[in-house]
Formats: C-alpha cells, structure tokens, sequence
C-alpha cells in the first residue's frame, strides 16, 4: 500500500522473494502500472495484485486476461459481481489464482443494511455460497467471519488483522 515504486523499493530489499509474496493495492498500480510489476517480477516476487474488479463479465474476464501476461499469483475480485463475472474472471485466468471478496473489511452491519436492506452475516453467507459453487480459488473475508470459512476448502486471505487498534478506516479488525 505505497504511493510509488521509490517507497516500494526503499523496502523491497529487506524481503525474501522466496519467502514472501508481495501485495500491490489499487493505489500503488494507479501510479506505477506495469512499471511496479515489471520490476516485482525482475526482483523474483510473486505478486498479488489487489484490484478487486467488479464489472461486467465481458469486462472481468478481458481484464484478467490482460493481469495473466504479468508474474501475478493471485488476484481479487468482487463476488457480489455474481457467478456469470465469477466465471469470465476463471475462464481466463490460466496461471492466475482469482480471490472473490465476500464483503469489504470498511462496511459494518448499519452499512449493509443500507446498502442492501440485509444484515452482514446474510450477505456474507451469499458470498461464501457463491464461492462453494464455483471454482473461485479463495475469498477475501475479515478475520471476524473467518471462523464461517471452515468449511470451505479455498485459499483465505485475511485482512483486518492489526497489532492494534489504529481507528482506521477499517471497522472489521482483529488483533
């Protein structure tokens, strides 16, 4: 979550590729593009890059495709874009490992209410059907309904975890 490819390599050194992959948000590829992952790539990482795409799948899919021609390992998707988006975003994947968010970390229950006249858990549980029922390879969830994954044998990635906490824009969190 850095602004430039120079914040990106003031760190970068300090990190094993061989053991660590690294996480490109919306933000850092907005700035740098194709320059950050080329040098990602050149300096041996496995990237994950985070753009959660949400659009129609005619839209996902072409997208994705053009993410494939990187060193990307894993990318994300909204699973709220439905199963038919699921499936473009798969049926072009090849190498490419596609991660669905359930319900982004920032929203709370007063949130879903009035976004979708629900409560979280209800849309959260849409999300993790949608994802059993497809060949999505994991999901994106806060560490709070973490424990509702069990089940569901796919990759988890699980953000909200601080050391403290920060009152970020986060409302979903852990330590």
């Amino acid at each position: 979550d850095f602004a430039s490819l120079d914040d990106v390599k003031k760190i970068v050194d300090y990190i094993d590729p061989e053991q660590f992959m690294v996480k490109i948000g919306l933000q850092l590829y907005l700035a740098e593009g194709k320059k950050v992952l080329d040098y990602l790539s050149e300096k041996g990482f496995k990237i994950f890059l985070d753009l959660k795409l949400h659009d129609i799948p005619n839209t996902v899919n072409k997208a994705v495709k053009e993410i494939s021609n990187f060193n990307v390992a894993m990318t994300t998707i909204h699973l709220q874009g439905g199963k038919n988006m699921i499936e473009a975003a798969l049926e072009s994947s090849s190498k490419v490992k596609i991660i669905g968010v359930s319900v982004l970390t920032s929203l709370n229950d007063r949130d879903m209410e009035e976004i979708h006249g629900s409560n979280l858990d209800t849309q959260f549980n849409r999300a993790v059907r949608l994802a059993e029922t497809t060949e999505i390879d994991g999901i994106v969830c806060s560490p709070q309904e973490l424990c509702q994954t069990k089940k569901l044998n796919k990759i988890k990635v699980v953000p909200g975890i601080r050391n403290e906490v920060l009152g970020d824009d986060q409302k979903r969190i852990m330590s």
